[in-house]
């Protein structure tokens, strides 16, 4: 008789789980400052370049608009490639496009590769979120998502002051490229690292790509985000509101080819998650709000007070600080505070811009009110924003985090866009109305008013919301 024994099966190496989240989150940074660190730039470049206005503004927006119609693309590619593998593709492209941005000689250059620039960050970043969903288990899933909270927070800020400072060094005579070549040494830094930290892909059945989907998703996108992102400078021509609708249109296509696609883009359970919905719609009326807030802040600041681009950014700190340390510690309240934490957070951050439209009255628009009011704005935005993310991945499937990823970063990215653009077409709208230093003033004050109530629309969702938080099935 033959005795058959079974091959020893050699267990994969534990995860590092702190050493694996400082590379995804650096990552992740790095997208979050390009999205940011240009625009400070933005005189210089036109200066060097001779970049017309539209030059200037594809310049700038260009990577947003790559960014956002390519993420649930690559969202899909990692699961069909592998995580890892797509993470370190996308970061490759996002150096190498970086270092060539730095070294453009026209616009043209320039304009091309920062749209090669996003689409490596499209496919680099959903892989962040699959990775976590997959490598990290309760309470560490939900520290992790803490930290990336704080560096989405912190990175806003970060990306005006890194952005004030390397225009204002001047280094060696370069002007405005060194807000490009500095992606360079961290990201050959993040991709040794990873390449030697990131745990291996795990060879599993993928679902056949769906094409017809993801040319249908990326039209609506692109034809949602263009007006949007290039509306005001172009005086919204007639163009951005047929792009408008016919963004509505595809929209709808999209949701007909999902469902009749036998392998859709976006599987129907993915949705019906417990909590995902009213999340995403919750983070919606947030980021509109944040976003907003953020990048009509610092143009006031810098049009109508007359800060630096380095000092505007640099005002934002208390914030950003207050920010992380909530996203970070919202876990200490004891459990039954966590799900009215999100509606409390949105309803402070509610009122932090509201007493932020009364500091700015006046001759004196920069006092201690102001100063005091970023504070319960930084901690009630990211005691909501941490379990609101939480919220949304907790009842998704480790085999959907590709496709829940995807979603959840392309809801975040196009709220943001919505906050951008919306608000600041509002802003300047307002502010250019009226030339005068009142005319500013009263602008801001109705933008603040306007991002207070999206705030106020955030808690009113989320009060809906009644799985815990944080209760996500491994």
């Amino acid at each position: 008789m033959t005795t058959l024994h079974a091959r020893p099966v050699t267990a994969p190496p534990p995860v590092r789980t702190g050493a694996v989240l400082a590379v995804l989150l650096t990552a992740q940074l790095m997208a979050i400052l390009d999205t940011n660190i240009v625009n400070v730039a933005g005189a210089t470049i036109r200066s060097d370049l001779h970049t017309s206005g539209a030059g200037l503004q594809l310049v700038i927006a260009g990577y947003t608009i790559a960014y956002a119609v390519f993420l649930i693309t690559g969202a899909r590619i990692g699961g069909m490639i592998g995580y890892r593998r797509a993470f370190l593709l996308g970061l490759a492209g996002f150096t190498v496009a970086s270092l060539i941005c730095g070294l453009a000689g026209t616009s043209g250059q320039l304009i091309g590769f920062r749209l090669v620039q996003g689409a490596g960050a499209a496919l680099m970043i959903p892989q962040v979120f699959s990775l976590i969903q997959r490598n990290f288990t309760g309470p560490t899933r939900v520290r992790a998502l803490g930290y990336y909270a704080a560096v989405i927070s912190g990175g806003v800020v970060a990306g005006q002051v890194i952005g004030g400072l390397l225009v204002d060094a001047n280094l060696w005579g370069t002007g405005w490229r060194p807000v490009f070549i500095i992606n360079v040494p961290i990201g050959l830094a993040v991709l040794v690292l990873g390449r030697r930290l990131l745990p291996v892909d795990v060879r599993e059945p993928a679902r056949p790509l769906d094409l017809a989907g993801l040319a249908t998703l990326a039209a609506a996108v692109l034809a949602f985000v263009t007006p949007l992102v290039l509306g005001h400078e172009e005086g919204w021509p007639a163009w951005c509101w047929y792009s408008l609708g016919a963004s509505v249109v595809l929209f709808v296509g999209f949701a007909g080819v999902q469902r009749r696609a036998a392998a859709p883009l976006m599987p129907g359970r993915v949705f019906r998650a417990p909590g995902l919905i009213l999340s995403l719609a919750a983070l919606v009326a947030m980021m509109i709000s944040y976003a907003g807030y953020t990048f009509t802040m610092a143009l006031h600041l810098q049009a109508a007070v007359g800060y630096s681009a380095l000092m505007a950014g640099l005002t934002f700190a208390p914030m950003a600080i207050c920010f992380g340390i909530a996203s970070l510690n919202w876990r200490r309240l004891p459990a039954r505070w966590h799900g009215p934490a999100i509606p409390v957070g949105l309803i402070v951050a509610a009122l932090s811009l509201a007493a932020i439209a009364v500091a700015l009255r006046g001759t004196t628009p920069v006092g201690p009110l102001f100063l005091a009011a970023q504070v319960p704005f930084g901690f009630g935005s990211g005691v909501a924003f941490s379990p609101l993310m939480a919220r949304a991945l907790a009842g998704v499937r480790p085999a959907d985090a590709p496709d829940a990823s995807g979603l959840l970063t392309t809801n975040v990215q196009l709220s943001q866009v919505l906050g951008v653009a919306g608000l600041g077409s509002l802003y300047l709208g307002l502010a250019e109305h009226s030339a005068s230093p009142a005319g500013a003033d009263h602008a801001i004050m109705v933008t603040l008013l306007v991002e207070a109530a999206a705030a106020v629309v955030g808690a009113g969702v989320s009060l809906l919301l009644t799985r815990p938080a944080g209760a996500a099935p491994d």
